[in-house]
């Protein structure tokens, strides 16, 4: 018996191949439908909300000029969210002292795109918060540091 040669004989008709069963990883057009439907619903309803307020009630709560409101949003230090064709809406909890010196940190931390982001983030519910939502943590004095860390982890 040389090198090449086996002593056991093995049909390769006798081995079976392996089937793999393929998902498909992407949504289906109706889940996608479905899933931007809940988006567009959550963000009417989120709007809607008796915490959210215009850009000129906003500066009459912070003694400051709508135009200083709007450039606080654009420069990243004011959540505003965009709703309708023209308008921004803001929510009052924002403007807390021991929530508005962390959002241009948080903001970054996330990465975000958009304040719906930064809105996300800062009211739902974290593990690592016991259950609660960033800016509850905040308000009851967990310190910046550690949301600016939950911040910086998520936006990785």
């Amino acid at each position: 018996m040389n090198a090449l040669t086996s002593p056991v004989s093995v049909s390769f008709d006798a081995v079976k191949p392996r089937r793999f069963v393929t998902v498909d990883p992407y949504a289906s057009e109706a889940q996608t439908t479905a899933l931007l439907r809940r988006g567009a619903e959550y963000r009417f309803h989120r709007i809607n909300a008796s915490d959210m307020i215009t850009t000129d009630e906003a500066a009459l709560l912070s003694s400051t000029s709508r135009v200083t409101i709007n450039a606080w949003i654009k420069s990243g230090r004011c959540i505003g969210v965009a709703y309708l064709r023209s308008g921004i809406k803001i929510p009052k909890w924002q403007f807390e002292p021991s929530v508005f010196p962390v959002l241009p940190a948080v903001s970054e931390a996330l990465g975000a795109t958009d304040w719906w982001h930064v809105l996300s983030f800062l009211e739902t519910p974290h593990v690592a918060l016991a259950g609660l939502p960033p800016r509850i943590a905040l308000e009851r004095g967990m310190t910046r540091q550690r949301i600016f860390e939950l911040a910086t982890a998520e936006g990785h």
